[in-house]
C-alpha cells in the first residue's frame, strides 16, 4: 500500500525516509521482520534460562559496572533502571522531524533481528510514531560512544511509561496519553534497554536530515551562481563540457551542465564582453561547488550504510548460538565524515558571499551597492556584511569534532567519536548557508534589474519574476531584515527541479 511502509522489508533509502516523515506515511513492521525478532527474543529467553556465565548488559552491569553480576530476578528491573539514569540530554530541543528519523532508524537496526528485543517493543516504538506521539529529547549529552546513550534515553523513557511527549500540539506526561489510548507501558525484559540506548540513531537522524536538506541546497546555490553570473555580465566559457571533460570529477560536470542548463537562452550571458576573465567566485563555481556534491555523495554513502547496520551491543546471533560483546555503538564513521561534510558545506557559504561581494563593488556597470543613488542610500552595503558575519561563524563549526576524545565510565569508555557534535554542527552550517545563499539571491535580482532591458534566461526570469512578488526591486533604502527573512522563507520553498 502506498501509504503504509515496512520496517524490515528492505534497505533504508535516504528518499524513502524524506517520504515517510514529509508525507503522512504510516510504518509497519514487515512479517520477515516480525519473524526476525521474534526468533532472536526467543534465543536469549532460552538462553538465559541456564546461563551461569556472565553475559555483559544482559546480566551484569554497564560499562565500568561490567563486573558486576545482577540475578536473576533483577534483570528486567536492571534494564528498566539503565533507561530512566541514562536519560540526561539537556540543551534545545531536537526537532520533530528528527525525533521521528531516530524512531525509524532504530526501529529498522532492531528489525534485523540481533538485538534481543520483544517484538512490543518495537511496535509501540510505531504506534508512537504513527500517532505523532513525539518524546522530548534534547540535543546535548552524547558522546557518540557507547552509541547516543543520553538522546535515546530521553527518546525512549515513554515506552516505560515515564517522561514527557508532544501531542496534538502540547507537551504532556507519557502517562495521560498512554491512559488516552489504553496501553500499558512496555515491560522490558533482559537486553532491552541496552538494545535501545546502545546505537548511532541520534547522530544518524541528524546525518539523514542533513543530507536532505544540503542535497536541496546544493540545486539552489546552483541556480544562485546562474543568475549572479548573468547579473555581473559573465562569462559562460568555464562551463564548457570540454574544459569538464578533462578533468572529470562527478560533481564538477553536474554543476557545470546544472549552470549550462539554467542558463539557456540568455541574451545577457551571450553578448560580446569587454572583460576577458572573471574572478575566481564565478570562474570556478564548477570545481568548488562540484567538489562539495563529491563529498555529499560520499557522506551519503556512508550515512546508508549505518542507518542499515546493528549498532548496540553485545549482539546476538541465534543461528551461532553466540551473543558477542564489541564496539558497533563507536560512532567514528559518522564523526569524521560529517566533520568532512561541515568543511564542503561551509565552502559554498564561503564562495557565495564573495559572489555577493563582488555584485556590490560598483563595477561592469552596476552602481555602487546597487542602488542608483550611492552615498544617499546605502543599499546593499549590509547584508554582505551579515552574510561575511554567517560565513565566519561556518568557518568556527568546521573545527572538527572527531579529533576530540574525553574518557568516561571511569576508565572503561576510553576513546569516544563525539560524533554527535559533529552532527549537530551540521544543521547550525546548513541554517546559516539559508542566510547567505538568501543574501546572494538579493544582490543577484537586484543586479539583474540594471541590465534591463536585456532578458536572462526563461529559467531565471521565471524565479525572479515569482521572488518580486515577495521582495521587490529596491530603489531606495528601506528596512533590510524584514527582506531578508522573506527571502530565506521564499528559498526553502524553491523546488528547482519543478522549475
Amino acid at each position: 500500500m502506498k501509504n503504509i511502509y515496512y520496517i524490515g522489508k528492505k534497505d533504508l533509502t535516504i528518499e524513502d525516509l524524506e517520504r515517510i516523515i514529509t508525507g503522512n506515511i504510516k510504518v509497519e513492521l514487515a512479517p520477515e521482520a516480525r519473524e526476525r525478532i521474534r526468533k532472536c527474543r526467543d534465543y536469549l529467553d532460552r538462553k538465559m534460562e541456564n546461563q551461569t556465565e556472565p553475559v555483559y548488559g544482559i546480566t551484569t552491569g554497564f560499562g565500568s559496572l561490567c563486573n558486576h553480576s545482577v540475578s536473576g530476578d533483577d534483570l528486567n528491573t536492571l534494564q528498566e533502571n539503565l533507561v530512566k539514569s541514562h536519560a540526561c540530554s539537556v540543551g534545545e530541543e531536537v526537532t520533530p522531524l528528527i525525533v521521528k528519523l531516530m524512531f525509524l532508524l532504530k526501529a529498522h537496526a532492531l528489525s534485523l533481528g540481533f538485538s534481543g528485543v520483544q517484538e512490543a517493543t518495537v511496535q509501540r516504538m510505531l504506534d508512537l510514531f504513527n500517532n505523532d506521539i513525539l518524546p522530548v529529547v534534547y540535543d546535548k549529552g552524547s558522546l557518540g560512544a557507547s552509541g547516543d546513550l543520553a538522546p535515546l534515553a530521553n527518546l525512549f523513557l515513554p515506552l516505560i511509561g515515564v517522561g514527557d511527549v508532544f501531542y496534538k500540539g502540547s507537551k504532556r506526561d507519557i502517562g495521560s496519553v498512554l491512559d488516552e489510548f489504553g496501553w500499558q507501558p512496555i515491560r522490558l525484559k533482559s537486553k532491552e534497554g541496552l538494545a535501545l540506548l546502545n546505537g548511532t540513531q541520534f547522530m544518524s537522524a541528524h546525518g539523514v536530515y542533513a543530507i536532505m536538506k544540503a542535497q536541496r541546497l546544493s540545486k539552489r546555490v546552483d541556480l544562485i551562481a546562474a543568475l549572479s553570473l548573468d547579473a555581473y555580465d559573465g562569462h559562460l566559457e568555464p562551463f564548457d563540457e570540454r574544459l569538464h571533460m578533462i578533468r572529470p570529477h562527478s560533481g564538477q560536470l553536474e554543476t557545470a551542465r546544472n549552470i549550462r542548463s539554467f542558463l539557456e537562452g540568455s541574451l545577457i550571458i551571450s553578448r560580446a564582453k569587454k572583460h576577458l576573465q572573471d574572478p575566481y567566485s564565478f570562474r570556478c563555481v564548477p570545481q568548488v561547488h562540484g567538489a562539495t556534491k563529491d563529498a555529499l555523495a560520499y557522506v551519503k554513502s556512508v550515512v546508508l550504510t549505518e542507518i542499515n547496520s546493528v549498532t548496540d551491543n553485545p549482539t546476538i546471533f541465534p543461528d551461532d548460538d553466540k551473543i558477542i560483546s564489541g564496539g558497533n555503538f563507536h560512532g567514528q564513521p559518522l564523526a569524521i565524515a560529517y566533520d568532512f561534510l561541515a568543511i564542503a558545506l561551509a565552502e559554498l557559504g564561503n564562495i557565495s558571499e564573495r559572489r555577493t561581494a563582488q555584485l556590490i563593488l560598483g563595477r561592469r556597470e552596476l552602481p555602487e551597492f546597487l542602488v542608483a543613488s550611492p552615498g544617499l542610500n546605502s543599499g546593499f552595503m549590509i547584508p554582505q556584511y551579515v552574510a561575511a558575519s554567517v560565513v565566519s561563524q561556518n568557518k568556527m563549526y568546521c573545527a572538527p569534532s572527531s579529533t576530540d576524545s574525553i574518557v568516561s565510565s571511569n576508565g572503561q569508555e576510553d576513546h569516544v567519536s563525539m560524533g554527535a557534535t559533529s552532527a549537530i554542527k551540521l544543521l547550525r552550517i546548513l541554517d546559516n548557508l539559508d542566510i547567505i545563499f538568501s543574501i546572494e539571491l538579493m544582490n543577484a535580482a537586484q543586479a539583474l534589474e540594471f541590465r534591463r532591458p536585456l532578458k536572462s534566461s526563461q529559467m531565471i526570469e521565471k524565479v525572479v519574476k515569482e521572488y518580486r512578488k515577495e521582495v521587490p526591486f529596491i530603489k531606495e533604502d528601506i528596512v533590510m531584515y524584514k527582506e531578508i527573512r522573506k527571502t530565506v522563507a521564499f528559498l526553502n520553498r524553491l523546488q528547482v527541479d519543478e522549475l
